[in-house]
Parts: C-alpha cells; structure tokens; sequence
C-alpha cells in the first residue's frame, strides 16, 4: 500500500512538471505570436516552413561546381576529390579540352548525394577550388533514388 503510495506521487510529480513545462512554453510561444519581447529568446520550437533557423558559416550543405568566366566548369579532372571521397560516391570521366592551358575538363561529373557522408574532403582536397558545400540548401528529399544524383548540370546550375 505504501509502495503504491509512492508511485502516485511519483507520477503527479513528473505530470506537474511536464504541465510547468508546457505553460511556460506555451506563454513564450504566445508572446512571441504578439511580437512582445521577452528576456528570454523565445520558445524552441522553430515555426520551419515560415522561419528558418540561420545556417552556420561553416555547415556543409549540399555540393556545387564553381565555373570559370566562360561557364565551363573551374575542375581540370585531377580525380583528387573521388579519391579521398570515403564514401565513394563521386565519379568523374575527364576529356581533353581544346585549350592547351586546362589541359583537362570533366566530361562526366556525378555525384550520389544519397551515398555521401557530407564530410568535406572533396572540398579540401581541390587544388582548383572547383567544388564547393555551400549553397545552404537543406530540404532535399525524393521518392526515387535517382533524383539524388546529381550530375554536371546540376552541380553547375
């Protein structure tokens, strides 16, 4: 009977603090909706569609190819990046360009976004600063596997 005793008043004690919680959140959200400023930053939650939480300047996000002044791609093909890639998800075939200075241009560039660990080391490893992880878009999504590849037009569009 004791023992039962306990129990209650254990889960009284964890209802009263879940509902404190839940109040105080509650007031700010509100407080919030009426553009009243509070000492406190405001509620947690992020509204998302409507609102976006600021992206640091050094997040990853998702991979594009820098271009040259006449809107060739800036990578000469060297294969550094599939190289030290971990995850093996960049692919390159490299063609001989006309202009003898770049010697080398990616015909075929891809990347499987869906495989990649969002490291960074390609973009280390880029004597060229050809390839780049900041175009802060975050919402990728997709139901075919196949949207998550993503090629040379789109790593430069």
């Amino acid at each position: 009977m004791i023992k039962a005793i306990g129990y209650f008043i254990e889960i009284i004690k964890g209802a009263l603090i879940t509902i404190r919680h839940f109040v105080v959140n509650m007031h700010f959200h509100v407080m919030k909706l009426l553009h009243i400023r509070t000492k406190r930053k405001g509620a947690v939650t992020i509204q998302y569609p409507e609102e976006r939480k600021e992206i640091a300047t050094r997040h990853r996000s998702l991979h594009r190819l820098m271009k040259r002044d006449n809107g060739q791609p800036r990578c000469v093909a060297c294969m550094l990046c599939a190289t030290v890639c971990p995850s093996e998800c960049i692919y390159i075939e490299a063609a001989e360009d006309p202009d003898p200075e770049i010697q080398k241009y990616p015909s075929t560039f891809i990347i499987d976004i869906s495989r990649c660990c969002f490291c960074g080391f390609c973009v280390e490893a880029c004597p060229e600063d050809a390839i780049r992880m900041d175009t802060e878009q975050l919402d990728f999504s997709g139901y075919d596997r196949t949207k998550f590849v993503y090629d040379l037009e789109k790593l430069l569009g």
